[in-house]
Order: C-alpha cells, then structure tokens, then sequence
C-alpha cells in the first residue's frame, strides 16, 4: 500500500468512527429522560454523523468533497479565516451526482436540515413526539448506511437494545402537543410534506412508522421481548381484530383554486368565481404566507387545504348576499 493509499483509509476510518459516534450521541440524548430538548439536539448531532458518514464514503470513492476553484495549473482550495479547509455541508453531499443515498433517505435528511434551520435558534416544544418517526427512520437509515459502505462491524444495532419505556401505550389525547408546534414549524412540515409523492410520503426511509396491537399474554415465552413483529400477509395477522391503536401522520389532501371555488359555490354562493372573488379573498387575508398554514406550493403550483375552504365559507357567509 502506498503512503497515499494508507493516508486515505486513515482518515476514511477517522471519518467513520467520527460519524459512528455522533449518531450514538444522538441516540443516546434522545432516549435520556433528563433531557427537554430532543429534536433540536438529535437532529444537529445526527446532521453532523451524516455528513461525516458522507464525507469518509466520498474520501473511498476518490471524489473530492472540499470546495476549490480550478486556477490556471491547479486547484485553489476554500478555506476558513484560519487556514482550514472548507469540506461540503451534509445537503451538498446529497446533491452530488455520485451521491449512493436513495431517494427517500435523502427526503428525511434534507427535511431534517430545513427544521434544523428553522429551530436551531431556539427551543421548540411538541416536536419529540409529532415528528419521532422521521428521527426513528433516520437513525434506521444512517445503520443500513454505515454497515453497507464500511461493514457490520461499524453498525450500531447490537449496542442499542429497546429503551425502557413508562410511557402506557394508549390512544393519544387528541392534539394537545401538537398545538405547541409553532406556526411557522407547521407551515414547514406542510409545505415539505406536500411537495412529496404519496409514495415518497409513506416511505419507510422517510418516516418509520409502526402500528401496534396491544395483546398482554401469560403463556410462557410470549412475553420475552417488548416488541414482537408478525408478518402482516401472514394467517395471525389476517384474525387480529380490527380495534388496534396508530399513530400516524395523515397526508393532507390538496385542492387547486378551481376545486376550492367549486366547494364554496357547492355550499350556497353561486357569485363566487376563481378572479374577482377567490383571488381578492386570498390577498386580503394573506392567506399564502405558509405560517396561515392554508396551502402549500409544490413544484411551483400552489394548492389550498380544507381549512381555506372553510375559511372561504365562513368569509362567505358574512358578506350577506354578495355571494348568494
């Protein structure tokens, strides 16, 4: 091996062990019980595991992944103030054409880094539990990545057992935490998850979710694990009855601005028509400022959500016959 070749795999395996235990860290925070701000430190700390994971895969492959200027015989690197090299950021990585992440891995990322910008700056409460089956897909994900590019033996899942849960599974009370979430939050996840396909919506690279039945048995080696999967095309899971308990995040249908006039003159006010009535309607309650959280833009197009219908109803109603 070349001393080229030898400072490469050195600092792959820096690199790895780097990413390896910034994602423990993550974990770890998160299933502490002291801690009271889950989110914002697993998504940093596992932002940073990524990057480094991407960056020793990029140093393997020979792709260069400092940023530089070609000068007239050779490279110029970007460096800081101090001297150091300016390495791609973790979205950077992701948008390179050589990038081996798939499609719905890259989603939860890059949904991850959008909410990192928009709650880094401080605290926000009800995100721990509303949005735990993205961070449970990208902790599930950063294990397949690392054993698939470096080997098993770099993968976390024989260290990370199931954590003690007090937590009584039960169906949730309603939407108490989420009203925490603030507007601005809200408006991101909407607008993220609508510019999604159905099926990269429900990807479980995208978001890990589970549905449990809660079944407490006395048969002796039932009861050996908290958690016990069934094959859901197999005959056990075809007789389990149809009561169970899920959480679940819904996609929210969308409706173009004819679908939204449609509904409103469907609810008793003909005169309402896509320009003199819905547009003027929309300016004047600013309602595509994304913390209204009445639509969302996907690919350019904007699409309104329900509660704009209702909106436009109720702003209806109060304009007397105008509409009628």
């Amino acid at each position: 091996m070349t001393p080229r070749n030898r400072s490469v795999g050195s600092v792959k395996v820096q690199l790895v062990a780097k990413a390896r235990e910034a994602a423990l860290a993550a974990i770890k925070t998160y299933n502490d019980p002291q801690t009271t701000f889950k989110s914002e430190t697993f998504i940093v700390l596992m932002v940073i595991a990524w990057t480094y994971l991407m960056h020793a895969y990029y140093r393997g492959q020979g792709i260069e992944y400092r940023y530089y200027r070609q000068g007239p015989k050779r490279k110029v690197f970007d460096r800081t103030r101090h001297g150091a090299y300016k390495h791609w950021e973790l979205e950077r990585c992701l948008n390179h054409g050589r990038s081996p992440v798939d499609r719905d891995t890259a989603n939860n990322l890059r949904f991850l880094i959008g909410l990192r910008h928009e709650i880094e700056h401080q605290g926000t409460r009800g995100l721990d539990d509303h949005l735990s089956a993205r961070y449970q897909a990208c902790a599930l994900n950063f294990n397949h990545y690392i054993a698939e590019w470096f080997g098993s033996r770099y993968a976390l899942d024989h260290q990370l057992a199931h954590s003690i849960q007090f937590m009584r599974f039960k169906p949730p009370p309603g939407k108490a935490k989420e009203s925490q979430i603030p507007k601005r939050v809200k408006a991101y996840i909407s607008e993220f998850d609508g510019a999604l396909t159905h099926d990269e919506y429900n990807s479980e690279r995208y978001a890990y979710r589970l549905l449990f039945k809660k079944k407490l048995v006395n048969r002796p080696g039932q009861a050996d694990k908290v958690v016990e999967f069934i094959d859901p095309g197999s005959e056990l899971a075809q007789r389990i009855d149809k009561e169970y308990w899920v959480r679940k995040e819904v996609e929210r249908p969308k409706f173009r601005p004819t679908d939204v006039v449609a509904a409103v003159q469907a609810a008793g006010f003909p005169k309402f028509n896509v320009y003199a009535a819905h547009v003027d309607m929309w300016r004047q309650e600013r309602a595509k400022e994304p913390a209204k959280g009445y639509g969302v833009q996907v690919q350019g197009a904007w699409y309104w959500y329900q509660n704009w219908i209702d909106r436009c109803i109720e702003l209806c109603e109060a304009a007397g016959d105008r509409f009628r």
